[in-house]
């Protein structure tokens, strides 16, 4: 039986807070690809980029599903679970 996501409670918001990652924006720094937090709409920079903002408002709040903001990428992830997941 595959593994499944536990976590979908979480899932509040598909409205991104900001037009890139919001800590690189208030920094003036730049960033890889983009993460949203789909509990509160936070937009963090990914484990590619240097600061990984995505990762860390994870660690500071807890909220554990991202979706991609990439241009043709439709992908979450549970950072709890560790599964990848398609929102819809």
């Amino acid at each position: 039986m595959p593994a499944q996501c536990t976590h979908s409670s979480f899932v509040k918001t598909a409205t991104p807070n900001a037009d890139g990652c919001e800590e690189c924006l208030a920094t003036g720094d730049t960033w890889v690809h983009l993460r949203l937090c789909r509990t509160c709409g936070h937009v963090g920079c990914c484990d590619d980029s240097k600061n990984k903002h995505a990762t860390k408002h994870f660690r500071s709040t807890k909220h554990p599903i991202v979706t991609s903001l990439e241009p043709g990428e439709d992908w979450s992830w549970c950072y709890i679970d560790e599964l990848m997941l398609e929102l819809g």
